[in-house]
């Protein structure tokens, strides 16, 4: 078997692929992108024509993933954790719907919001909507359970929700691969059109269907190869029925407390006094944690997220019996990490690592040469001759000018909300109301907000600041690229009211008067400002120059 150093995102993605992959559907947002961009560049999946363009927003990723598996093929979704929000109407009715074509929903949630609004948990959503999750402890499972997610997902004719976080997909192992990749699933037309067609008396019987599998799903669980009860090889101390102390432990938490456990000194040598339950696969096995219970006289519960299985445990045990996030014994916010197991395990913390005081703090910052730092500047130049005007942000690189210099922006919600919120404003008798949205986020989810404010002629001004990439995530290529000028149109905006201008300091004068015209014009006006992203166009001048276009032929170079 060939070993690879992998990104957990990267064993992720050539698990699927190795699995049979017809199709990736995505949005690109941190920590998940490298996995659409890992089988973008991938040999197997150009020779296999595997489907890997990004997707516009996570609702369509979903719903054509769906589509692929409703001809049998397999296909994996992609997205961190507020993406499933996107898509969460998809996601929860393909419980009800099933699966022709293995499907697995892969969601990477970011703990410690290192480039999030929010530390959101994607398990609830797997028990919400009745759908086995997974979740690897480390690459090679990560690898490892594509393979069994997709076989799994055909098997129970659902699909699967698989959890990783951060430290998972950004982290590198080691990891063996197989010898021959399973091929691709042949085209096929088993699936049946009353299970897909959600009327409310096909859907009342697919809901008892999945109702009732959810007791063999637990029992799959509790037999689960991920799910591992490792018995102590060393009795209770004498005189004691009980050992003092078990530990259920889920995903990377599991990776913690093996590398405390065999980290001298400890209690019980390399843990063998210690049983632990390994959790990497959902619902959860409630057998194998009422063992673990009935042998130990407390439990601790280690998991990245929010306190999923503890609240589930607290809800059958003596509370004082169970430690974890929600007694404060792990904290209850932020990345888990081992030093904090040791605490909670009673053991010695080592000297953590104290960068030196006199290092200045780098906070975010746009970079040198970027267009939104025009767009800025020139917003701000103009609202200066307003009373009390309100912008509305969205998410993107340009969210960074509520930081100082700038200081622009007074809201920034989820993708899409700037629009919307300005017309809420609007709509409450606030003026100016201006709404501030990058190219991507406004073809991911702005547009409608848009023809909501068109219908109304609501007295916004709304700028889509243009790079021509998604450059938040890293470049990846933006759905919209010229096309938005097309799209305001149709979504009935007049020519009259919508605007091109470049992004640059000489053309200020231009830009400043551009907006002032359409704050002071009463109804619904789009000002797309336009140039690229400076990291964009470096790489492009880079490969342009690695890679010229050769002379036509008795042409002169100019």
């Amino acid at each position: 078997m060939e070993k690879k150093l992998l990104l957990g995102d990267e064993a992720i993605a050539l698990g699927a692929l190795h699995a049979g992959l017809s199709g990736v559907y995505a949005y690109p947002g941190t920590p998940s992108t490298e996995i659409t961009e890992f089988i973008q560049g991938n040999a197997l999946a150009k020779e296999r024509g595997v489907h890997c363009r990004w997707s516009t927003n996570e609702k369509t990723a979903m719903e054509a993933a769906l589509g692929m598996s409703f001809m049998g093929k397999r296909s994996m979704v992609c997205m961190k954790h507020v993406g499933l929000n996107v898509c969460a109407d998809p996601f929860v009715n393909s419980g009800m719907t099933g699966v022709n074509g293995g499907v697995v929903v892969l969601v990477a949630d970011d703990p410690s919001m290192h480039s999030s609004q929010d530390e959101q948990d994607s398990r609830f959503y797997g028990k919400f909507a009745l759908i086995p999750t997974f979740e690897p402890s480390n690459q090679q499972e990560a690898y490892d359970m594509m393979a069994a997610a997709f076989d799994y997902s055909e098997r129970i004719c659902l699909p699967v929700l698989m959890r990783v976080t951060t430290r998972m997909a950004h982290s590198r192992a080691v990891v063996q691969c197989v010898d021959v990749p399973r091929q691709q699933n042949a085209l096929n037309y088993n699936a049946v059109a009353a299970n897909w067609v959600l009327l409310p008396a096909n859907a009342k019987k697919r809901n008892d269907i999945v109702t009732a599998q959810q007791a063999q799903l637990e029992q799959d669980a509790a037999g689960s190869p991920y799910n591992i009860y490792k018995a102590p090889t060393l009795p209770p101390p004498e005189g004691e029925g009980k050992y003092p102390l078990g530990i259920i432990a889920s995903g990377i938490g599991y990776n913690y407390v093996m590398e405390v456990l065999s980290t001298p000194p400890q209690q019980g040598e390399d843990g063998k006094g210690l049983p632990i339950l390994k959790i990497s696969q959902y619902p959860l096995p409630k057998q194998l944690v009422r063992r673990l219970m009935d042998e130990c006289e407390r439990v601790l519960i280690v998991e990245e997220g929010q306190p999923f299985i503890e609240d589930i445990v607290r809800g059958v045990y003596d509370l004082k019996n169970v430690h974890g996030k929600l007694d404060g014994t792990l904290p209850r916010t932020g990345e888990l990490n081992p030093d904090f197991v040791k605490k909670a395990l009673g053991m010695e913390v080592g000297q953590c690592f104290d960068p030196c005081a006199d290092v200045a703090p780098r906070p975010p910052a746009l970079c040198q040469g970027c267009g939104h730092r025009d767009v800025y500047a020139a917003l701000n130049e103009v609202l200066r001759e307003y009373d009390n005007p309100r912008v509305f942000g969205d998410i993107g690189c340009y969210t960074l000018g509520f930081l100082p210099p700038f200081r622009a922006i007074h809201s920034c919600v989820d993708m899409g909300a700037s629009i919307t919120m300005a017309k809420g404003a609007a709509d409450a008798g606030q003026w100016p109301a201006v709404a501030i949205i990058g190219d991507s986020t406004f073809t991911h989810s702005g547009m409608t907000g848009l023809l909501d404010a068109i219908n109304e002629n609501a007295n916004i001004t709304v700028i889509i600041s243009d790079n021509l990439t998604t450059g938040m995530t890293g470049g990846q290529d933006s759905a919209g690229t010229n096309k938005f000028e097309a799209i305001c149109r149709g979504l009935g905006l007049s020519d009259e009211h919508l605007k091109v201008v470049v992004p640059l300091p000489k053309n200020m004068p231009e830009i400043t008067q551009t907006i002032r015209d359409e704050i002071n014009y009463k109804g619904t006006s789009v000002i797309i400002p336009r140039r690229e992203c400076m990291q964009t166009l470096q790489r492009h001048l880079k490969q342009k120059k690695a890679h010229p276009q050769p002379l036509p032929k008795g042409g002169e170079s100019k």
